[in-house]
């Protein structure tokens, strides 16, 4: 199987492969398209899924260099993030990747070793198949499998690299599979979301709900708690009995206490988002503001709301153990 953490996989006729973390066939786009002005072109959520954020590949090889030929534009993007190239399980080069087509060259140390390629989480990417100069044998996924969805806040744009977001720093933590549905500004509880999730198979699902839905002004007090019941809902229709963690938004210092057009401060939401959650007796609540202090998002945000690249790592040294400890639950 090879690469891991995607639902579709399209190959176009010069073999340059787009990996889509929402499967697009049969949908229609026009659900999720921008307000219908001309300098907006494209579809947010979709151009968000058609970015491999968490998407990685895994051989044993003794081959002493590896290729990798890619393809990148910014897009709706203000980064293209790097190619991150794992030697038995440890970060042996960070690749920047510019736009346009390029090929990428990593030297490998010749000797029987696991080599894990994490494509970046930030960018308009295709890639064609790695080329090793030795033989390489693909390596399936292995591990429990978890499925966590979100905001940009999940799709961690602004970490170091693809292996050093909060998902993966989780995931690699416990030996997991994971899958990340993180969609920068796209995380407004989608329907097609709600299924992807209901019909993967997983042994844990984790959901960032919340900060979205105050930046949009999605829902208001009135409509925000059914929705997010609903979309539990559907997703405990295909998982009578896994474990279903929802989180409520990080603090925002800048944003806390300011009410959105619709009326609501991140507090609300937090409160609403639990509420609908609850519905789901079984579900777990992580509160967000358990996971960084104030003072440390004043010293570690990039901005008014992204946490900064040891933000994400240290998101990830903070929910390491609250999942994994769910986890154990359901073994």
């Amino acid at each position: 199987m090879t690469w891991t953490g995607f639902q579709h996989r399209e190959i176009d006729e010069q073999g340059w492969t787009t990996f889509w973390r929402l499967d697009p066939r049969g949908q229609d786009f026009g659900l999720t398209d921008w307000t219908g002005r001309p300098d907006r072109p494209g579809h947010p959520l979709w151009v968000r899924a058609a970015t491999p954020a968490g998407v990685r590949g895994a051989w044993r090889t003794t081959a002493t260099s590896v290729q990798l030929d890619i393809r990148a534009a910014l897009g709706i993007y203000t980064r293209i993030a790097p190619v991150d190239v794992l030697v038995d399980g440890e970060l042996h080069r960070r690749c920047g990747v510019r736009d346009g087509e390029q090929r990428l060259t990593v030297d490998l140390p010749g000797r029987e070793v696991e080599v894990e390629i994490w494509l970046p989480q930030a960018g308009v990417i295709a890639i064609r198949e790695p080329s090793f100069d030795g033989a390489a044998d693909e390596l399936d996924p292995t591990g429990p499998r978890w499925i966590t969805y979100g905001s940009s806040i999940t799709q961690c744009g602004g970490a170091y690299g693809p292996s050093e977001t909060w998902p993966a720093v989780v995931a690699r933590r416990h030996g997991w599979d994971g899958r990340n549905l993180g969609f920068a500004g796209e995380c407004h509880l989608d329907p097609v979301a709600a299924r992807t999730i209901r019909d993967l198979p997983a042994e844990l699902i984790s959901m960032c709900l919340g900060i979205n839905i105050h930046g949009g002004e999605t829902f208001n007090g009135r409509t925000l708690p059914g929705q997010v019941e609903a979309f539990v809902s559907t997703v405990r229709a295909g998982h009578p009995e896994t474990p279903l963690v929802v989180i409520t938004p990080i603090p925002a210092p800048e944003r806390e206490g300011e009410p959105n057009g619709v009326g609501l401060t991140l507090d609300d939401v937090r409160t609403l988002v639990e509420l609908g959650a609850r519905a789901d007796p079984a579900v777990e609540i992580i509160d967000g503001r358990d996971l960084l202090s104030t003072d440390e998002a004043r010293r570690l945000f990039a901005d008014d709301v992204h946490p900064g690249p040891d933000g994400y790592l240290l998101l990830g040294d903070r929910l390491a153990p609250l999942l994994g400890s769910h986890l154990r639950i359901a073994a």
